[in-house]
């Protein structure tokens, strides 16, 4: 149904290209059924403050940054050329089918599923890996601020999940929920022609995570 599932970082947000690299991710969904997954961004970062501020449950808090993945999933909508904002697969699926970037506000299908703990430890790119095996999609790239894993200021172009959950690029929870049949990449999303180039030919410079 979907060639790849693409996790947008919350980070990508403060870069001054962004409205550049959004025109890019437009016209690689003319050659490749994507789905694409926005992090929660600064509207997450509220979510916290006020977690922070008010002490909330953590019930409270899960749904309030889920929602806040909604509101970056419509700015993100607004940005890319064409993109059409759905809420569930089936929309996805024939929004891809038109040519369009399907960009998933996730709150509705989470609410009818609720397959996650309600904690701090789960972010948006752990509920990427729960999309991407519920929905039967091989390659997850997780787009970041960064190129991928480094060790001593090295890019590693393969980690274990075991050498990832060492690191903080992902949340905790991502290395128990990640399944083994989904290839996932973490690279550098400033970097459009990266994820092109992980979608034509299933390598680019970042970090493999092996299963």
């Amino acid at each position: 149904m979907f060639d790849a599932l693409v996790k947008v970082g919350g980070s990508l947000y403060h870069q001054a290209e962004f409205p550049t690299i959004c025109a890019a991710w437009a016209k690689l969904a003319q050659a490749h059924r994507l789905l694409l997954l926005p992090g929660g961004g600064p509207f997450a970062n509220q979510v916290r403050a006020a977690d922070a501020r008010f002490q909330l449950s953590s019930s409270a808090t899960h749904w309030m940054a889920i929602l806040a993945m909604d509101q970056y999933a419509y700015l993100l909508a607004d940005l890319i050329p064409q993109a059409a904002l759905v809420r569930d697969l089936a929309g996805a699926a024939t929004a891809c089918a038109a040519g369009q970037l399907a960009v998933l506000a996730p709150a509705t299908l989470l609410l009818q599923s609720d397959p996650l703990p309600h904690s701090w430890r789960i972010t948006s790119d752990s509920i990427a890996a729960w999309l991407a095996q519920h929905a039967d999609i091989g390659l997850l790239a997780l787009l970041k601020s960064v190129a991928g894993v480094y060790e001593s200021d090295r890019l590693l172009r393969q980690v274990s999940r075991q050498m990832l959950a060492n690191h903080e690029l992902v949340d905790s929870y991502f290395v128990q929920i990640l399944s083994p049949a989904t290839q996932c990449w973490l690279i550098d999303g400033g970097h459009p022609e990266r994820l092109a180039e992980l979608l034509g030919s299933g390598s680019t410079l970042g970090t493999q995570v092996m299963a």
